[in-house]
C-alpha cells in the first residue's frame, strides 16, 4: 500500500510547478499590464518578415505576402526582366506597337500642358524603353529610363526605390509599374524627390484587374496614391487602355507638403 501512494511523485510535482507558473504569470499580467503588452508586441515584430517594417497595407492598397527579404523581391523581379523570351517579344513583336500607344498618351499629355518638348523626362521601370523612345518620337528629346537591367542607350540601371539621381532633376516622370513596387511609399517618395517643383508625375495603374505574378501590390482605388504623393496635387484622373492598365493619374508637384482630401 505504501508503494501505491508514492508511485507517481513526479506527476504531482509537475502539476504543482505548472500551477505556480500560471499563478505567477497571472500576477505579473495583473500588476504590469503595460509591460506585458510591450513584451508581446516586441516578440511579434521581431518575428515578422524583414519587409514588414517598411510596408503597410490599407483597404485600397494591399502588399502581396511572400517576400522574406528585399533581395528575394529583387530576384523575383529580375526573373521577369531577364527572361529571354520576354525580352525578345519586347524588342521585336511588341516594339512598334507599344511605341505607337505610348506616343498617343504622351501627345495627349502635351496637349494638356503636362509635358513639353523642353521637358527633361524620366520613365520609371522602363524595361527596354519603348516609352522613352515614344517620348523622343513626339519631340521630347531629353528622356531616359531606369530599370534593374539597363538597355542602352534608352534605359540605364537603377532601382526605383532608390533612384540614382539628384533632387529636383526632372520636369516629368512617367511609370506604368507601380504594381511592382514592394515599398509604394518609397517608390512615390523617390519620384517626388527627383521631380522639380511644378513638375508632373504620371502613373498608369490598374484598378479593375489584378497584376501578374510578379506584381508586389494590388491597388483598388486612387485614394492611396493621393495619400502617398505628399508634395503633389492630384490634377487629373482618366480611363485609359494601356496594356492591361486602365487608369491614368496625374500629379503636379507643389513647393511644400500638402494635405489632400479625396
Amino acid at each position: 500500500m505504501e508503494t501505491a501512494k508514492t508511485k507517481h511523485p513526479t506527476f504531482k510535482y509537475l502539476i504543482l510547478s505548472l500551477s505556480l507558473s500560471f499563478l505567477l504569470l497571472f500576477l505579473f499580467i495583473s500588476l504590469h499590464p503595460n509591460r506585458f503588452q510591450a513584451l508581446l508586441t516586441t516578440t511579434v515584430t521581431e518575428n515578422r518578415p524583414p519587409h514588414s517594417a517598411f510596408v503597410s497595407s490599407t483597404e485600397d492598397l494591399k502588399i502581396r505576402p511572400g517576400y522574406t527579404s528585399y533581395d528575394t523581391y529583387i530576384q523575383r523581379q529580375l526573373n521577369k526582366t531577364l527572361n529571354p523570351k520576354l525580352r525578345e517579344i519586347w524588342t521585336t513583336r511588341d516594339w512598334d506597337r507599344k511605341i505607337q500607344v505610348f506616343s498617343r498618351f504622351f501627345s495627349d499629355l502635351k496637349s494638356g500642358k503636362f509635358l513639353a518638348d523642353s521637358s527633361k523626362c524620366l520613365c520609371v521601370g522602363a524595361r527596354v524603353g519603348q516609352e522613352v523612345e515614344a517620348l523622343k518620337r513626339v519631340g521630347v528629346a531629353d528622356s531616359i529610363g531606369i530599370d534593374l537591367v539597363p538597355f542602352p542607350p534608352l534605359v540605364i540601371k537603377g532601382d526605383f526605390h532608390n533612384q540614382p539621381f539628384d533632387d529636383e532633376t526632372f520636369d516629368f516622370e512617367f511609370s506604368n509599374v507601380f504594381d511592382h513596387a514592394l515599398r509604394p511609399e518609397k517608390f512615390i517618395a523617390e519620384i517626388e524627390r527627383t521631380l522639380k517643383s511644378d513638375g508632373v508625375a504620371v502613373l498608369h495603374v490598374s484598378l479593375s484587374r489584378r497584376g501578374d505574378k510578379y506584381s508586389a501590390n494590388d491597388l483598388y482605388s486612387v485614394k492611396p496614391l493621393v495619400k502617398l504623393f505628399r508634395r503633389s496635387k492630384l490634377v487629373r484622373v482618366r480611363k485609359v487602355d494601356g496594356f492591361g492598365l486602365d487608369t491614368e493619374v496625374v500629379f503636379r508637384k507643389t513647393k511644400k507638403n500638402i494635405t489632400q482630401r479625396f
